[in-house]
């Protein structure tokens, strides 16, 4: 019987005994002269910084660089040049979001946006009266640029103005859209030349611009001389901020014009298309506003109803301008986002004096490569969208049943986008 305990208790601290550990690879010892060490002015490796090469401009417009939040850490961001040399400027990044909150305590009254734009006028045509006291930059990539402006009603509203370079970008070393596209710092001294072409140094700091870009160009690994346009990445789906979480405060909406088409419209004297009939809804609480417009002098015919896909009497509880706008004003909230297909829709309102707050224009959100996305009813057919239930009578229901699973399928995408960035 002892025998046996003894046995067991034998095997028992046998296997009870710590193993020994196994032992660790051999790792040499890191040599300190191959440390990168980088340069927290400029964020180049300390034997590539060119802070020294930067000069001080003493410049007079102030000069306001909002920076989208992955441009922050990019190696050749030349937004840094700009702030380290005007003694008059600021710098702020983040989130779009983030930035919305931030930036209206920077822009002054007398700033003004430089972005390209078909109705944005040059500023080398500006008279001296006219010159902006702020410029406002927008630094990332040309996608970055348009989704700052999309996400920032503050930015939005702002005079827009354009330069027209007469040589292309010398930014060989990131891939531009076009072969005029500038970089931030091109684009700044260019701007600054045009508003106060006394100030002395802005020369100097294009010279350490190109200073930087020869020294990259000039690293044996180097390959930016092979960047083609078959090489540009597809543009990700741009979609806004407030349609990927909570949709409460997203209204949806959509107007018959006086004439309908085109053209229709040709047939009445007055040149502004004015809405006759207007239909909308709150996505959260699902809330709908249906109105019809009646103008003095003006008779629908019989084509127009058809048109619309409505009849007389849809139109029997029609008000006049003053009444729908009072009406519009008590359905939409403060903290509302009025999201529409199209401008026209937005210019709708405009031509019967609506006063229009933030507003979406989702045709230009992108779900592909595709630079136009046509018309809602072929969006959602080539997307395989399936449109919600008609519950308003006549083509502008239909459009807005449209228009609610167009706004329902952003958000699924926008969601999967924004959780694999967390992620």
């Amino acid at each position: 019987m002892f025998a046996l305990l003894n046995t067991l208790r034998g095997q028992f601290i046998a296997y009870a005994k710590p193993r020994k550990p196994k032992p660790r690879p051999y790792r040499e010892a890191v040599d300190p002269q191959t440390i990168r060490v980088v340069c927290y002015g400029c964020f180049r490796p300390q034997r590539h910084c060119y802070c020294d090469h930067i000069p001080l401009v003493q410049n007079k417009t102030r000069v306001l660089i909002l920076q989208h939040q992955k441009e922050r850490t990019h190696p050749f961001n030349t937004a840094r040049m700009v702030t380290q040399a005007l003694e008059n400027s600021v710098l702020i990044y983040g989130r779009n979001e983030n930035l919305n909150q931030r930036v209206a305590g920077f822009i002054q009254s007398s700033a003004a946006l430089l972005y390209p734009d078909r109705n944005s006028r040059l500023l080398s045509d500006l008279d001296e009266g006219e010159r902006p006291d702020q410029l406002v930059i927008l630094d990332g990539t040309w996608h970055h640029a348009k989704t700052l402006l999309r996400d920032i009603p503050a930015v939005r509203e702002l005079p827009r103005y354009q330069l027209a370079p007469v040589t292309p970008g010398q930014y060989r070393i990131r891939l531009e859209p076009t072969d005029k596209s500038l970089s931030t710092v091109e684009a700044v001294v260019t701007a600054l030349k045009a508003l106060e072409p006394e100030t002395i140094g802005l020369d100097s700091l294009i010279e350490s611009f190109h200073k930087m870009v020869e020294t990259q160009l000039a690293h044996p690994n180097a390959k930016y001389d092979g960047i083609a346009l078959e090489q540009r990445k597809q543009p990700k789906p741009n979609i806004p901020y407030c349609l990927i979480h909570d949709l409460d405060n997203v209204v949806i909406a959509y107007g018959e014009s006086a004439g309908g088409e085109r053209q229709l419209a040709k047939k009445n004297s007055d040149q502004r298309r004015l809405p006759i009939y207007w239909v909308a809804q709150r996505i959260g609480s699902n809330e709908r506003f249906r109105c019809a417009i009646h103008y003095e002098n003006r008779r629908h015919g019989s084509d127009v109803y058809e048109h619309l896909e409505l009849e007389p009497r849809d139109f029997a509880d029609s008000v006049g301008c003053e009444e729908f706008r009072h009406r519009w004003h008590n359905f939409l909230r403060p903290n509302d986002t009025l999201a529409v297909y199209n401008q026209s829709t937005i210019d709708l309102l405009r031509n019967i004096d609506v006063e229009v707050g933030s507003r979406l224009v989702l045709k230009c959100v992108q779900l592909s490569g595709e630079r136009r996305n046509g018309a809602l009813e072929s969006v959602l057919r080539r997307n395989r969208i399936e449109s919600e239930p008609t519950q308003i009578r006549g083509r502008a229901g239909r459009r807005l049943a449209g228009l609610l699973a167009f706004v329902k399928h952003l958000n699924i995408i926008g969601r999967e986008i924004d959780g694999s960035f967390q992620a």
